[in-house]
This record gives structure tokens, sequence and C-alpha cells, in this order.
């Protein structure tokens, strides 16, 4: 085998998970639905806080919120976060327990492309709620295929 081979060879090695290692808006649907099974997601009772339009992509600011009383009878579960475009759908889970006192969830993510975010919390009492929002990001975060 002579050099030319063995580098073409690795290079396509390289190149061909890397473009399967991206979330779809599909992709994003089904960790949804392994998530939240066949039961119903209302829009409401969740506010998700991000700025609508992001200059760098490395280090996005994200809020949570639902409204929720954290009593034992009545609490929030799980906070689920998902993306459509970063190279995984599920962004982070959060657990809760109603000695929280408050169902609120701030952290920093990173995006690689213009996407849909997706919060959706898991009620003790076995229902869920989303809210969406669009992010544009004009400088994409430095993802796998960069390494």
């Amino acid at each position: 085998m002579d050099r030319r081979r063995f580098l073409a060879g690795t290079a396509a090695i390289v190149v061909l998970p890397l473009d399967r290692a991206r979330a779809t808006p599909e992709a994003m649907a089904a960790a949804i639905k392994k998530v939240v099974g066949d039961a119903v997601v209302r829009e409401g009772r969740v506010t998700l806080d991000l700025p609508p339009l992001i200059e760098n992509g490395n280090t996005v600011p994200l809020l949570v919120s639902v409204e929720s009383p954290m009593t034992e009878a009545d609490h929030v579960r799980a906070i689920h976060v998902f993306n459509e475009k970063n190279p995984q759908p599920n962004v982070f889970v959060a657990r809760l327990g109603p000695r929280n006192g408050r169902a609120m969830v701030g952290t920093r993510i990173k995006l690689g492309d213009s996407q849909k975010i997706v919060a959706i919390a898991e009620t003790s009492t076995g229902q869920f709620w989303s809210a969406s929002a669009d992010v544009i990001v004009t400088l994409a975060a430095c993802l796998e295929e960069s390494t």
C-alpha cells in the first residue's frame, strides 16, 4: 500500500462518522418520544429563556423555569432540554424534587448552528409541559468535527 492510498483511506474513515454525528429534527422528535412515550406534551407552564441571536455558539446562556407548587403531591420531576442540530439531540436532563423549592435550571450550552431548542418539564402527576425557542447562531461552536 502506498502513502496516498493510506492517507485517502484514513481521511474517509475520519469523515464518515462525523457526518452521521449530527442531530436532525427527526432525531430530536425521536429523543422526545423516548422521554414522553405516548403522553401528550402541552405547551405552557415552561419558560425557556435564551437569547434569540447568539454571536458565539460556544457559551449560550439558557434558563428553564417551570410553574409548579413544588409540593410532595405536585412537583417537577425532571426538566429535559433537546436541540435539533448539535451532534446529540439530548442537551441535558435535570432531576428535581419538592425540596428544590423552585423548578428552575440555568446553565450554558454549546450550539453548533442556528436551530430550535425544546424544553420539556415532567411532573410528578405524569404530565408533560413544554416551551421552545428558535436561536440564530452567527459563529457556530467548536464541535467534534473541528477536533
